[in-house]
């Protein structure tokens, strides 16, 4: 089945360039030339993946990327032509699961867009993987990606979800930052450890009751991260 992607951004060579070349590799594009339409788009259409610029009419992409994180935790790749780093942090402190910098390949995109693709779905393992992984009030359910603490829904994007389910699935084991990139992320990311301590600081923000004193993910200094026995 193809790959339904959505297509933002306001300079529409830009958005007709993007199209024609992931068309030509199967896929199926929509498209989108502001934030109101954007989000519009995302409540009503289901996307595979969101290719999301910055700079945009009516609503930033942030504010998009951050009310698209309010009903879905489909897999966001912000474009912005900022190449200072605080913005690139700032896009994946809105929810993007990645981020490309304006001017660029657009053999990159398609290689950035198809391996976040290819990792977001649950992948297989030689073992049977338990479905659902419980410690104490938490309970992490592998198919369909969800997340309960006593019972309550939290919800997390696919990257969030991906560190926490690699943590809990060996409770007490250290994986250092360059492990979990490597790990979630891939061998061939481009991008370096801090996002993996935005996405460590953000899952936090979401499960524990008081973030700068965690009970489930705990940091081991100066090595990494572990989910707590």
């Amino acid at each position: 089945m193809a790959k339904k992607v959505l297509v933002v951004d306001d300079e529409k060579l830009i958005v007709k360039g993007i199209r024609f070349s992931l068309e030509q590799d199967g896929m199926e594009v929509d498209c989108a030339y502001d934030g109101e339409e954007a989000l519009e788009k995302a409540k009503n259409g289901t996307y595979d993946i969101i290719l999301l610029d910055v700079m945009l009419p009516k609503l930033t992409g942030f504010e998009v990327c951050q009310q698209i994180r309010e009903f879905s935790n489909v897999p966001v790749v912000m474009l912005t032509a900022k190449g200072d780093d605080m913005d690139k942090i700032l896009g994946l402190d809105y929810g993007a699961d990645d981020y490309i910098t304006k001017p660029f390949n657009i053999l990159e995109v398609k290689a950035r867009l198809k391996a976040i693709m290819r990792r977001t779905v649950p992948r297989e393992s030689k073992e049977t993987k338990a479905a659902t992984l419980e410690r104490g009030d938490m309970r992490v359910n592998r198919e369909d990606r969800r997340v309960y603490i006593s019972g309550k829904e939290i919800n997390l994007t696919s990257k969030e979800f991906e560190v926490l389910e690699l943590l809990m699935s060996n409770p007490g084991k250290v994986y250092s930052r360059e492990n979990l990139l490597k790990s979630v992320w891939g061998a061939d990311y481009p991008g370096d450890v801090r996002t993996v301590d935005v996405h460590v600081r953000r899952l936090r923000e979401k499960i524990e009751s008081s973030p700068s004193e965690p009970k489930y993910v705990q940091t081991k200094w100066g090595t990494g991260y572990y989910f707590k026995e």
